[in-house]
């Protein structure tokens, strides 16, 4: 099975500073957010407290969109230069000693 690319959040506070102002001028919620996107407001919350760190590209994209920036201003793809959170945690479990 092929996993769907995913992409980084670069900064969390960003996010946050950004949906203070979206692209309209106007303020979104996280849970306006969610709604927009299709995604649970618990994932924003997650996103915004920096618990998760990664999203699929679609879900990526729509965050984006609905606040108004392209996408590469909030967001990297993950890959050989910037690891996932499954390429971390990987790697953290490798370095431990047996």
């Amino acid at each position: 099975m092929v996993r769907e690319p995913r992409y980084r959040l670069v900064k969390p506070h960003l996010l946050c500073e950004l949906m203070e102002r979206t692209g309209t001028g106007a303020e979104i919620s996280g849970r306006e957010l969610a709604r927009q996107v299709g995604i649970p407001h618990g994932t924003v919350d997650a996103l915004l407290s920096g618990a998760t760190k990664t999203q699929p590209t679609g879900v990526a994209h729509e965050i984006a969109r609905v606040i108004g920036v392209d996408l590469l201003i909030l967001w990297a793809p993950t890959g050989r230069s910037v690891p996932d959170d499954e390429s971390v945690s990987d790697i953290s479990r490798a370095a431990v000693p047996a």
